[in-house]
Protein backbone atom coordinates (compact mmCIF):
# COMPACT_ATOMS: atom_id res chain seq x y z
CA UNK A 1 0.00 0.00 0.00
CA UNK A 2 1.06 3.72 -0.54
CA UNK A 3 1.70 5.07 2.65
CA UNK A 4 -0.05 8.39 1.38
CA UNK A 5 -3.06 6.47 0.90
CA UNK A 6 -2.45 4.78 4.33
CA UNK A 7 -4.09 5.54 7.63
CA UNK A 8 -2.46 4.83 10.37
CA UNK A 9 -4.05 4.34 13.62
CA UNK A 10 -2.23 1.37 15.34
CA UNK A 11 -0.13 4.33 17.61
CA UNK A 12 -0.98 2.18 20.62
CA UNK A 13 1.06 -0.67 19.42
CA UNK A 14 4.24 1.45 18.13
CA UNK A 15 3.80 5.34 16.82
CA UNK A 16 4.22 5.95 13.24
CA UNK A 17 5.35 7.97 11.74
CA UNK A 18 8.94 8.84 14.05
CA UNK A 19 9.79 12.58 14.06
CA UNK A 20 12.08 12.80 11.08
CA UNK A 21 15.41 13.84 13.73
CA UNK A 22 14.55 9.90 14.90
CA UNK A 23 15.42 8.55 11.38
CA UNK A 24 18.40 10.62 11.24
CA UNK A 25 19.83 9.82 15.01
CA UNK A 26 19.74 5.83 13.92
CA UNK A 27 20.87 6.17 10.09
CA UNK A 28 23.85 8.55 11.52
CA UNK A 29 24.77 6.18 13.89
CA UNK A 30 24.59 3.33 11.48
CA UNK A 31 26.87 4.93 9.46
CA UNK A 32 29.35 6.51 10.98
CA UNK A 33 29.31 5.90 14.65
CA UNK A 34 29.01 2.19 14.98
CA UNK A 35 30.87 1.73 18.17
CA UNK A 36 29.48 0.52 21.65
CA UNK A 37 29.31 2.28 25.05
CA UNK A 38 31.54 2.26 28.07
CA UNK A 39 33.76 -0.14 26.54
CA UNK A 40 36.57 1.95 24.77
CA UNK A 41 38.26 4.91 24.90
CA UNK A 42 38.44 6.17 20.62
CA UNK A 43 36.46 9.15 19.63
CA UNK A 44 33.53 7.08 18.34
CA UNK A 45 32.86 5.04 21.24
CA UNK A 46 33.10 8.47 23.28
CA UNK A 47 30.59 9.52 21.16
CA UNK A 48 28.72 6.41 21.76
CA UNK A 49 28.44 7.03 25.18
CA UNK A 50 27.50 10.35 24.83
CA UNK A 51 23.94 9.28 22.87
CA UNK A 52 23.49 7.08 25.62
CA UNK A 53 23.63 9.86 28.25
CA UNK A 54 22.07 12.22 26.38
CA UNK A 55 18.90 9.61 25.70
CA UNK A 56 19.00 8.66 29.47
CA UNK A 57 18.95 12.75 30.48
CA UNK A 58 16.16 13.36 27.79
CA UNK A 59 14.05 10.30 29.93
CA UNK A 60 14.45 12.16 33.21
CA UNK A 61 13.87 15.44 32.31
CA UNK A 62 10.17 14.09 30.68
CA UNK A 63 9.60 12.28 33.64
CA UNK A 64 10.81 14.96 36.35
CA UNK A 65 13.62 12.29 37.71
CA UNK A 66 16.10 14.60 40.02
CA UNK A 67 19.61 12.34 38.40
CA UNK A 68 19.32 10.64 34.91
CA UNK A 69 21.22 7.53 36.46
CA UNK A 70 17.67 6.77 37.79
CA UNK A 71 16.74 5.88 34.68
CA UNK A 72 17.51 2.40 33.19
CA UNK A 73 17.50 1.00 30.26
CA UNK A 74 16.19 -2.41 28.50
CA UNK A 75 15.38 -4.26 25.88
CA UNK A 76 11.82 -2.90 25.38
CA UNK A 77 8.85 -2.76 27.54
CA UNK A 78 8.36 -5.76 28.65
CA UNK A 79 11.36 -6.15 29.59
CA UNK A 80 12.08 -3.43 32.37
CA UNK A 81 8.50 -4.19 33.84
CA UNK A 82 9.98 -8.20 34.18
CA UNK A 83 12.96 -6.30 36.07
CA UNK A 84 10.43 -4.47 38.11
CA UNK A 85 8.10 -7.20 38.96
CA UNK A 86 10.80 -10.28 39.50
CA UNK A 87 13.48 -8.07 40.88
CA UNK A 88 11.84 -6.93 44.00
CA UNK A 89 9.19 -9.65 44.50
CA UNK A 90 10.38 -12.32 46.90
CA UNK A 91 8.45 -15.70 47.41
CA UNK A 92 5.58 -15.81 49.58
CA UNK A 93 4.89 -11.76 49.26
CA UNK A 94 1.27 -10.30 48.07
CA UNK A 95 1.10 -8.20 44.96
CA UNK A 96 -2.10 -6.40 44.10
CA UNK A 97 -2.57 -5.08 40.52
CA UNK A 98 -5.98 -4.35 38.27
CA UNK A 99 -8.09 -6.20 36.08
CA UNK A 100 -7.01 -3.30 33.39
CA UNK A 101 -3.65 -4.49 33.50
CA UNK A 102 -1.50 -5.70 30.53
CA UNK A 103 -0.05 -9.10 29.92
CA UNK A 104 3.40 -7.70 30.63
CA UNK A 105 2.18 -7.42 34.15
CA UNK A 106 -0.32 -10.33 34.58
CA UNK A 107 1.93 -12.85 33.35
CA UNK A 108 5.12 -11.94 35.34
CA UNK A 109 2.94 -12.43 38.02
CA UNK A 110 1.08 -15.69 37.42
CA UNK A 111 4.62 -17.20 36.90
CA UNK A 112 5.42 -15.96 40.40
CA UNK A 113 2.19 -17.39 41.52
CA UNK A 114 3.09 -20.71 40.31
CA UNK A 115 6.91 -20.71 41.11
CA UNK A 116 7.03 -18.73 43.97
CA UNK A 117 4.27 -18.86 46.05
CA UNK A 118 3.08 -15.59 45.14
CA UNK A 119 -0.43 -14.04 46.08
CA UNK A 120 -1.89 -11.64 43.77
CA UNK A 121 -4.98 -9.79 43.98
CA UNK A 122 -6.67 -7.93 41.06
CA UNK A 123 -8.91 -5.15 41.76
CA UNK A 124 -11.86 -4.76 39.42
CA UNK A 125 -12.69 -1.66 37.43
CA UNK A 126 -15.79 0.16 36.79
CA UNK A 127 -17.58 -0.55 33.13
CA UNK A 128 -15.70 2.20 31.29
CA UNK A 129 -12.44 0.33 32.93
CA UNK A 130 -11.47 2.71 35.45
CA UNK A 131 -10.04 1.56 38.78
CA UNK A 132 -11.38 2.91 42.43
CA UNK A 133 -8.35 4.22 44.56
CA UNK A 134 -10.87 3.09 47.79
CA UNK A 135 -10.58 -0.96 45.88
CA UNK A 136 -6.98 -0.37 46.07
CA UNK A 137 -6.34 0.68 49.55
CA UNK A 138 -8.91 -2.41 50.78
CA UNK A 139 -6.75 -4.70 48.36
CA UNK A 140 -3.55 -3.95 50.54
CA UNK A 141 -2.58 -6.60 53.77
CA UNK A 142 0.33 -6.63 55.82
CA UNK A 143 2.66 -9.22 53.44
CA UNK A 144 1.73 -6.64 50.55
CA UNK A 145 5.19 -6.29 48.65
CA UNK A 146 3.99 -4.30 45.70
CA UNK A 147 1.30 -2.08 44.01
CA UNK A 148 1.91 -2.48 40.33
CA UNK A 149 -0.72 -0.51 38.51
CA UNK A 150 -1.16 0.93 34.66
CA UNK A 151 -1.40 4.34 34.19
CA UNK A 152 -3.66 4.56 31.04
CA UNK A 153 -5.34 1.35 29.67
CA UNK A 154 -4.88 -0.10 26.57
CA UNK A 155 -8.03 -1.15 25.51
CA UNK A 156 -9.97 2.06 26.49
CA UNK A 157 -7.35 4.56 27.35
CA UNK A 158 -8.64 5.24 30.20
CA UNK A 159 -6.46 7.25 32.94
CA UNK A 160 -6.21 5.88 35.97
CA UNK A 161 -5.85 7.47 39.37
CA UNK A 162 -2.55 6.90 39.71
CA UNK A 163 -1.33 9.74 42.49
CA UNK A 164 -4.21 8.84 44.50
CA UNK A 165 -3.33 5.50 44.42
CA UNK A 166 0.66 6.77 45.01
CA UNK A 167 -0.76 8.40 48.07
CA UNK A 168 -2.51 5.40 49.07
CA UNK A 169 0.50 3.40 48.68
CA UNK A 170 2.64 5.27 50.28
CA UNK A 171 1.09 6.32 53.56
CA UNK A 172 1.11 2.46 53.54
CA UNK A 173 4.77 2.60 53.87
CA UNK A 174 5.96 -0.86 53.18
CA UNK A 175 4.47 -1.81 49.52
CA UNK A 176 6.50 -0.36 46.64
CA UNK A 177 4.42 1.04 43.78
CA UNK A 178 4.94 0.16 40.27
CA UNK A 179 3.36 1.99 37.54
CA UNK A 180 3.38 0.84 33.89
CA UNK A 181 3.51 3.98 31.39
CA UNK A 182 3.17 2.17 28.10
CA UNK A 183 0.29 4.32 27.23
CA UNK A 184 0.58 7.37 28.84
CA UNK A 185 4.87 8.66 28.82
CA UNK A 186 4.98 10.99 26.11
CA UNK A 187 0.93 11.23 25.72
CA UNK A 188 0.45 13.35 29.03
CA UNK A 189 2.75 15.39 31.38
CA UNK A 190 4.24 12.72 34.19
CA UNK A 191 6.01 13.80 37.51
CA UNK A 192 7.47 10.93 39.08
CA UNK A 193 7.70 12.73 42.26
CA UNK A 194 4.04 13.71 42.47
CA UNK A 195 2.84 10.13 41.65
CA UNK A 196 5.51 8.71 44.74
CA UNK A 197 6.10 6.00 42.36
CA UNK A 198 8.88 3.73 43.05
CA UNK A 199 9.20 1.86 39.73
CA UNK A 200 7.67 3.63 36.51
CA UNK A 201 8.25 1.48 33.40
CA UNK A 202 7.79 1.98 29.97
CA UNK A 203 9.33 1.31 26.23
CA UNK A 204 11.30 3.71 24.14
CA UNK A 205 8.87 3.35 20.83
CA UNK A 206 5.77 4.48 21.57
CA UNK A 207 4.43 7.85 22.90
CA UNK A 208 7.96 8.47 23.36
CA UNK A 209 8.61 8.50 19.73
CA UNK A 210 11.78 6.14 19.68
CA UNK A 211 12.15 3.22 17.34
CA UNK A 212 11.49 -0.39 18.58
CA UNK A 213 13.56 -2.22 20.91
CA UNK A 214 14.19 -0.28 23.84
CA UNK A 215 12.64 -0.17 27.27
CA UNK A 216 13.11 2.54 30.38
CA UNK A 217 12.57 1.58 34.34
CA UNK A 218 12.62 4.91 36.40
CA UNK A 219 14.13 4.04 40.06
CA UNK A 220 13.25 5.61 42.77
CA UNK A 221 16.57 6.63 44.98
CA UNK A 222 17.85 4.15 47.34
CA UNK A 223 15.62 1.29 45.57
CA UNK A 224 18.70 -0.05 44.02
CA UNK A 225 19.28 -1.52 47.65
CA UNK A 226 15.73 -3.52 47.28
CA UNK A 227 15.68 -4.33 43.40
CA UNK A 228 17.63 -7.46 42.20
CA UNK A 229 19.05 -7.92 38.67
CA UNK A 230 17.40 -10.36 36.62
CA UNK A 231 21.10 -10.31 33.83
CA UNK A 232 24.50 -10.37 34.52
CA UNK A 233 27.32 -9.63 32.51
CA UNK A 234 29.73 -7.15 31.18
CA UNK A 235 29.11 -3.52 31.89
CA UNK A 236 32.58 -1.95 31.01
CA UNK A 237 33.38 -1.19 34.73
CA UNK A 238 34.89 -3.02 37.76
CA UNK A 239 36.00 -5.58 34.92
CA UNK A 240 38.42 -7.20 37.62
CA UNK A 241 35.58 -8.89 39.54
CA UNK A 242 33.31 -10.70 38.54
CA UNK A 243 30.55 -9.77 40.41
CA UNK A 244 27.74 -7.26 38.81
CA UNK A 245 28.46 -3.65 40.29
CA UNK A 246 25.98 -2.01 42.82
CA UNK A 247 26.41 1.54 41.11
CA UNK A 248 23.21 2.60 38.94
CA UNK A 249 22.81 2.10 35.89
CA UNK A 250 25.65 -0.70 35.76
CA UNK A 251 23.75 -2.55 38.04
CA UNK A 252 20.80 -3.09 35.09
CA UNK A 253 22.62 -3.29 32.11
CA UNK A 254 24.92 -5.71 31.37
CA UNK A 255 25.99 -6.63 27.74
CA UNK A 256 25.76 -4.17 24.81
CA UNK A 257 23.33 -1.45 24.53
CA UNK A 258 20.75 -0.85 21.12
CA UNK A 259 22.88 2.08 20.31
CA UNK A 260 20.75 2.58 17.20
CA UNK A 261 17.36 2.55 19.37
CA UNK A 262 18.93 4.68 21.52
CA UNK A 263 20.19 7.65 18.92
CA UNK A 264 17.03 7.65 18.23
CA UNK A 265 15.00 7.68 21.70
CA UNK A 266 17.78 10.68 21.98
CA UNK A 267 16.82 12.33 19.43
CA UNK A 268 12.94 11.73 20.10
CA UNK A 269 13.36 13.21 23.73
CA UNK A 270 14.52 16.59 21.85
CA UNK A 271 11.82 16.18 19.68
CA UNK A 272 8.92 16.31 22.67
CA UNK A 273 11.06 18.78 24.90
CA UNK A 274 10.75 21.14 21.62
CA UNK A 275 7.01 20.15 21.17
CA UNK A 276 6.06 19.55 24.54
CA UNK A 277 4.27 17.08 26.04
CA UNK A 278 1.67 19.42 27.30
CA UNK A 279 1.11 20.69 23.62
CA UNK A 280 1.02 17.03 21.65
CA UNK A 281 -1.49 16.07 24.47
CA UNK A 282 -3.74 18.42 23.78
CA UNK A 283 -3.71 17.71 19.70
CA UNK A 284 -4.39 14.28 20.65
CA UNK A 285 -7.24 15.25 22.92
CA UNK A 286 -8.82 17.16 20.28
CA UNK A 287 -8.71 14.22 17.93
CA UNK A 288 -9.94 12.30 20.46
CA UNK A 289 -12.91 14.45 21.10
CA UNK A 290 -13.68 14.26 17.45
CA UNK A 291 -13.12 10.19 16.94
CA UNK A 292 -15.52 9.67 19.74
CA UNK A 293 -18.59 12.24 19.56
CA UNK A 294 -18.49 10.68 15.53
CA UNK A 295 -18.46 7.18 16.81
CA UNK A 296 -21.10 7.87 19.44
CA UNK A 297 -23.62 8.76 16.68
CA UNK A 298 -23.43 6.05 14.60
CA UNK A 299 -26.35 3.21 14.97
CA UNK A 300 -24.73 0.07 15.85
CA UNK A 301 -21.57 1.06 17.42
CA UNK A 302 -20.54 0.93 20.97
CA UNK A 303 -17.63 3.08 22.00
CA UNK A 304 -15.78 1.53 25.16
CA UNK A 305 -14.15 3.36 27.91
CA UNK A 306 -14.76 6.94 29.27
CA UNK A 307 -16.79 9.47 27.09
CA UNK A 308 -14.65 12.61 28.27
CA UNK A 309 -11.01 13.30 26.84
CA UNK A 310 -10.29 14.94 29.70
CA UNK A 311 -10.15 11.01 30.82
CA UNK A 312 -8.44 9.18 28.91
CA UNK A 313 -5.85 9.10 26.34
CA UNK A 314 -5.93 8.63 22.25
CA UNK A 315 -7.09 5.38 22.47
CA UNK A 316 -10.42 4.91 21.59
CA UNK A 317 -12.26 0.63 21.66
CA UNK A 318 -15.27 -0.10 19.34
CA UNK A 319 -17.61 -3.12 18.76
CA UNK A 320 -19.78 -3.02 15.65
CA UNK A 321 -23.22 -4.91 15.91
CA UNK A 322 -23.04 -7.78 13.06
CA UNK A 323 -19.05 -8.11 13.01
CA UNK A 324 -16.45 -9.39 14.92
CA UNK A 325 -13.41 -7.15 15.23
CA UNK A 326 -11.03 -8.77 13.11
CA UNK A 327 -13.60 -8.66 9.92
CA UNK A 328 -13.83 -5.04 10.64
CA UNK A 329 -9.74 -4.35 10.84
CA UNK A 330 -9.61 -6.14 7.87
CA UNK A 331 -12.47 -4.38 5.96
CA UNK A 332 -10.93 -0.84 6.77
CA UNK A 333 -8.06 -1.76 5.82
CA UNK A 334 -8.77 -3.34 2.61
CA UNK A 335 -11.43 -0.72 1.32
CA UNK A 336 -10.08 2.45 2.88
CA UNK A 337 -6.86 2.24 3.81
CA UNK A 338 -7.40 2.56 7.69
CA UNK A 339 -5.04 0.37 9.91
CA UNK A 340 -6.35 -0.19 13.68
CA UNK A 341 -6.02 -3.19 16.07
CA UNK A 342 -8.76 -6.10 16.09
CA UNK A 343 -8.47 -8.31 19.47
CA UNK A 344 -7.96 -8.92 22.71
CA UNK A 345 -4.61 -6.48 23.27
CA UNK A 346 -2.39 -8.15 25.32
CA UNK A 347 -5.17 -7.20 28.41
CA UNK A 348 -7.42 -10.42 28.66
CA UNK A 349 -9.02 -9.73 32.20
CA UNK A 350 -9.69 -5.80 30.62
CA UNK A 351 -11.61 -7.61 27.84
CA UNK A 352 -13.61 -9.73 30.71
CA UNK A 353 -14.71 -6.98 32.55
CA UNK A 354 -15.98 -5.09 29.33
CA UNK A 355 -17.48 -8.21 28.08
CA UNK A 356 -15.82 -8.41 24.81
CA UNK A 357 -14.02 -11.57 25.44
CA UNK A 358 -16.79 -14.02 24.07
CA UNK A 359 -16.97 -11.59 20.37
CA UNK A 360 -13.22 -11.61 20.36
CA UNK A 361 -12.20 -8.21 22.05
CA UNK A 362 -12.64 -5.41 19.76
CA UNK A 363 -11.70 -3.43 17.67
CA UNK A 364 -8.96 -0.66 18.73
CA UNK A 365 -8.38 3.03 17.09
CA UNK A 366 -5.16 4.65 18.21
CA UNK A 367 -4.58 8.32 16.73
CA UNK A 368 -0.76 9.94 16.98
CA UNK A 369 0.26 13.38 16.84
CA UNK A 370 0.79 12.99 13.06
CA UNK A 371 -3.09 12.11 12.41
CA UNK A 372 -4.79 14.62 11.38
CA UNK A 373 -8.60 15.94 11.66
CA UNK A 374 -9.06 14.82 7.82
CA UNK A 375 -8.09 11.10 8.59
CA UNK A 376 -10.03 11.38 11.90
CA UNK A 377 -13.31 12.18 9.57
CA UNK A 378 -12.46 9.67 7.17
CA UNK A 379 -12.49 7.52 9.81
CA UNK A 380 -15.89 8.25 11.29
CA UNK A 381 -17.34 8.31 7.85
CA UNK A 382 -16.11 4.85 7.13
CA UNK A 383 -17.20 3.02 10.27
CA UNK A 384 -20.61 4.91 9.27
CA UNK A 385 -20.74 3.07 6.22
CA UNK A 386 -19.73 -0.28 7.45
CA UNK A 387 -22.46 -0.31 10.00
CA UNK A 388 -25.05 1.10 7.80
CA UNK A 389 -24.66 -1.81 6.19
CA UNK A 390 -24.96 -4.49 8.57
CA UNK A 391 -28.27 -3.00 9.42
CA UNK A 392 -29.39 -3.10 5.97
Amino acid sequence: MNTENRIYLDNAATSWPKPEAVYLAADHYQRFIGAPNGRSGYREARESNRIVEEARRGVAELIGAVESNQVVFGANGTDVLNLAIRGIVRPGDHVVTTVCDHNSVLRPLRALRETAGVQVTYVPCDAHGLVSPDDVRNALRPQTRLVAVIHASNVTGVLQPVYEIGQIVRERGAAYFLVDAAQSLGHVPLDVAAMQVDLLAAPGHKGLLGPLGTGILYLRPGLERELSPLRYGGTGTQSEEDRQPDSLPDKYEPGNHNLVGLAGLAAATRFLAEETVEAICAYQDALTVQLVEGLLDIEGVTVHGPPSASSRTSVVSITVEGYEPQELAAILESSHGIQARAGLHCAPRMHEALGTTAGGGTLRFSPGYTTTPEEIRQTVEAIQQVAAASLC
